[in-house]
């Protein structure tokens, strides 16, 4: 039935969802998801650029709450390995401070200062929302 359908499809939605890393409104730097033939790459972009993406990338990326991003779709446009490719790409985003621990360093020392501060105030607005 339906309802039942779209109910157990919410219910396996929220198990899986995860948390996108930012550095303001946009990612924190470029990345390529893949998926199949489908390959998605996502780039950083400055504030007020807006999402420049189209079909099902834009989609997931606006729900991500990404607001600035350059993205472009590459090989198979089949929808389904390129929503995939998207969700690939955004997981493999990488925190600034887990790259500095797994280098040994400090986040001042490898990151822009401008980056790690919107970094941190998007991680600051996440917990007092959340909590």
């Amino acid at each position: 039935e339906v309802p039942s359908a779209i109910q157990k499809g919410f219910e396996i939605a929220r198990k899986s969802m995860f948390d996108v890393p930012m550095g303001g409104s946009t990612i924190i730097h470029p990345v390529i998801g893949k998926q199949g033939a489908s390959v998605v790459l996502l780039k950083p972009a400055a504030p007020g650029t807006g999402v420049i993406a189209g079909g099902a990338v834009r989609q997931i990326l606006e729900a991500a709450g990404i607001k600035d991003v350059l993205a472009k779709s590459l090989g198979s446009p089949t929808h389904i390995n390129v929503a995939n490719a998207t969700v690939n790409a955004l997981l493999g985003q990488q925190r600034p401070d887990e790259v500095a621990r797994a280098r040994g360093k400090r986040a001042e020392e490898i990151f822009p200062p401008a980056l790690l501060a919107a970094y941190r105030s998007s991680e600051l607005m996440k917990t007092e929302v959340g909590g």
